[in-house]
């Protein structure tokens, strides 16, 4: 019988905001969120690898509007590029309020990744499937923000 990997480009977590991620206003505070995002991008990109990976960069991490205690956060993170053994991982997080069904897209973030062994040296990885119009805008506006990560790294 022969093997079929199966490379996931797709995963969706939702946390509960409890009382120990608030900060001294009240609310969720910002690093608690940055520390799930990535979590989140950490498992996007090792289930799609099958490697460990680690964090090269985390781009756009902009707050839209505030969590409060209580809401559902919803982390939807998908494979937008791959390179050799770099990934790009956008994440898209959305609060919901669960007694008014209120929902408010917080923020989107692009995290790149990039697949190591197990001497931490980076491997190859296989290519993302485009084959969606969707997965071809996301692919393109990847490509877009890795040309400017890269000028910004020749400075």
């Amino acid at each position: 019988m022969k093997k079929v990997i199966v490379h996931d480009k797709s995963i969706e977590m939702t946390v509960l905001m409890t009382p120990d991620l608030v900060n001294f206003s009240g609310k969720v505070h910002g690093g608690a969120i940055m520390r799930l995002l990535d979590q989140v991008a950490y498992v996007c990109a090792s289930r799609f690898s099958g490697h460990y990976v680690v964090t090269l960069s985390a781009d756009q991490v902009f707050f839209r509007h505030p969590i409060h205690v209580g809401e559902l956060v919803t982390f939807l993170a998908n494979v937008n590029y791959t390179g050799k053994s770099s990934m790009e991982i956008g994440i898209k997080v959305v609060s919901e309020n669960t007694r008014t069904r209120i929902r408010n897209h917080v923020l989107s973030s692009y995290f790149t990744m990039v697949a190591v062994d197990e001497n931490s040296r980076p491997v190859e990885i296989a290519k993302v499937d485009v084959t969606t119009n969707k997965d071809q805008e996301r692919f393109e506006s990847a490509l877009q923000r890795k040309k400017m990560r890269e000028q910004f790294w020749k400075k």
